[in-house]
């Protein structure tokens, strides 16, 4: 989530190695995230074609030997090479952008955030190995330039069309939730004209900032929800003052370069860190490759050895699925114009709230204690259908779940049934537990592979089924899911799971002749009742709740993040089962992974039976990667 900030020294930011080139600041700047970007005198450097002309663009000196710039007429239908054009050796700057230039940003802002991925994970802040934040944000658009190349050559509106409907269908966690609406935003304003001119890329702009924030219900500043609102405010005031399409992009980028080191003192987690936001810097990648497109320059490069130097905190901020009681969903139908009061209204009843959509379709989520109301707000802003309501908190009856988990190869489950259950996960042995116990479809996936909307909603549509319940099993992975109901005509239900022992809990009361209302609530209140814990290795330094963290510790992590730091698998085991196992409890069972071996398994085992001899433990093997050991108390 962020990038090391230097004070004492003169060093830019690390999404300074390209924007600095583009305002034509430093002559040579370090690397950041790695580029390196060198001023180059035109009477010794003539410049290098742009990306997607012959050669490859090294230069962002952009001037005749005159001085004087070209800059090309604004002709719908005319301009289409990806990078400016050229007269007689010298870059053209573009007046605007056809839809074959609009296609090109999008493809270079794909292939920048590609080649940036590492360095962009880099940024994230938590020690374990996680849904990264440059891998969902290069995921999401790589399924929007999949989603642009199956709609072929077309008019703007078509462009826009697939692009917004990419951008939603593969976003992948929550900074590709969020970058698709910034897409949508855009491309509801530029859909209608053939062109973008500047004061219509302003305004694109601040329809993305909009959607954005609109996305979100309880928005939190110092992230790239702050910086695509004030990038766009800067482009508007640029706009009004009758900047061209250059100034415009330029201010833009410098905007975003300043808010991005302005996002510690608006966060406080970042502020302790000395950091910044990556998702922030991922956005940035965007008016790099507008920038490429107008004139020609190069994006960034990347930094091939990706050892930057980089603090890191955590925050505890997981949370608990059983916060409030109730989880209500439907679907809304109402007039866009009423959705802004809907969402306040909700906002005073619930929190976990996610309104996704749009032309007169929303799909909506809460949790909250008051039922009525919720459906209510409804009914006030236009007609909710396919109402859903999942009680998170009724007492869960006494079980023994996996008893008879099977470790055999996953079958097909074809028989149809009223509801079918579609799990993410990963390990041969977590894929075994799910099918053993009813699971129709599973998604590769989980901490470090977050699958996007239309890989769960593949996996909807195969359940031999006409109601779908989605256990996510991850955090990240929650509000994609939740995006899936909307676009089929099945009945859809998220049992918002974080792991897989919750998951593994819920399934023992799956009922595949019960309907989808009657397992979600049967589900997610089993979900509820379990006490869940892993155990991972740290894989960067970082300062946490429980202590300092160091690379190659053991990591014991409850509900609330970090509980246990250890220089053993075994010592975090057992300090985090001495956290999660009290009295009341009579069953832990112990999911192992890859690296877990017989003889910590046994030595585990060996303090449950002398510090706990009442409780019941059940071991299976998960195969999962990353975490030797999942934990679940009941």
């Amino acid at each position: 989530m962020g990038v090391r900030q230097r004070h004492a020294e003169v060093r830019l930011l690390p999404t300074d190695f390209a924007h600095r080139c583009h305002d034509g600041l430093p002559r040579e700047l370090g690397r950041g995230l790695g580029a390196r970007c060198v001023r180059q005198d035109p009477e010794q450097h003539p410049p290098a074609p742009p990306a997607g002309a012959k050669g490859t663009g090294r230069s962002p000196a952009y001037q005749s030997r005159s001085g004087t710039s070209v800059t090309s007429r604004c002709r719908p239908g005319h301009e289409s090479s990806a990078g400016g054009h050229y007269h007689r050796g010298v870059p053209e700057t573009r007046a605007c952008l056809d839809v074959d230039a609009l296609r090109a940003v999008f493809a270079t802002f794909a292939g920048g955030l590609a080649e940036h991925r590492a360095g962009i994970n880099r940024l994230n802040v938590y020690p374990v190995p996680d849904g990264d934040t440059g891998t969902n944000m290069s995921l999401t658009l790589t399924s929007v330039m999949a989603e642009v190349e199956r709609a072929g050559p077309g008019t703007m509106a078509e462009l826009c069309d697939a692009l917004a409907h990419g951008s939603l269908m593969g976003a992948r966690g929550n900074s590709g939730v969020i970058l698709s609406q910034i897409i949508r935003g855009m491309c509801e304003v530029i859909r209608a004209q053939p062109v973008v001119d500047a004061a219509l890329l302003a305004r694109s702009l601040d329809a993305a900032a909009v959607a954005a924030y609109g996305a979100v219900m309880r928005p939190v500043e110092g992230t790239i929800l702050t910086v695509i609102r004030e990038i766009a405010g800067a482009a508007v005031r640029a706009a009004d003052s009758g900047a061209d399409l250059l100034g415009i992009a330029t201010e833009a980028v410098r905007q975003g370069r300043e808010t991005l080191a302005s996002t510690p003192d608006l966060l406080a987690v970042l502020r302790d860190a000395g950091v910044v936001d990556a998702g922030g810097a991922g956005l940035l990648l965007f008016f790099d490759a507008l920038l490429t497109v107008i004139d020609g320059r190069p994006m960034p490069e990347a930094d091939p050895t990706g050892t930057d130097d980089l603090p890191l905190v955590t925050s505890s901020n997981a949370g608990d699925i059983a916060s409030l009681r109730y989880e209500v969903m439907y679907f809304l139908h109402a007039d866009d114009s009423a959705v802004a009061e809907f969402k306040d209204a909700w906002m005073r009843i619930g929190d976990s709230i996610v309104v996704v959509g749009g032309n007169g379709l929303y799909n909506c989520h809460i949790h909250t204690h008051d039922i009525g109301a919720a459906i209510e707000a409804g009914i006030v802003a236009g007609r909710p259908s396919k109402i859903r309501v999942t009680d998170l908190l009724d007492e869960v009856e006494e079980r023994a779940w996996v008893r008879d988990a099977a470790a055999a190869a996953p079958a097909t489950l074809a028989e149809r049934v009223t509801t079918g259950v579609v799990a993410v996960g990963v390990g041969a042995g977590v894929i075994a537990l799910f099918r053993s116990l009813g699971v129709h479809e599973i998604v590769t996936g989980g901490q470090s592979m977050n699958p996007s909307t239309a890989e769960l909603l593949e996996a909807v549509e195969g359940c031999p089924a006409d109601g779908v319940v989605i256990l996510p099993n991850n955090k990240n992975i929650i509000p994609v899911a939740l995006q899936v109901g909307a676009h089929t005509t099945k009945t859809v239900s998220v049992v918002p799971t974080r792991n897989v022992a919750e998951a593994l809990a819920s399934l023992v009361d799956y009922d595949p002749e019960a309907t989808v209302d009657e397992n979600a609530t049967a589900m997610a209140r089993a979900a509820a009742a379990v006490v869940a814990g892993e155990v991972t290795q740290a894989v960067r330094d970082a300062n946490s709740a429980a202590g300092p963290v160091h690379a190659g510790d053991y990591l014991g992590i409850d509900s609330e993040g970090i509980a246990v730091i250890s220089q053993s698998v075994t010592g975090a085991s057992v300090g985090l089962l001495a956290r999660l196992v009290d009295g009341d409890h009579e069953i832990v069972t112990i999911i192992t992974g890859l690296d877990a071996t017989a003889e910590q398994t046994a030595e585990i085992e060996a303090w449950l039976e002398g510090e706990h001899p009442e409780v019941d433990v059940e071991v299976h093997h998960g195969g999962q990667p990353l975490y030797p050991y999942y934990f679940g108390v009941e």
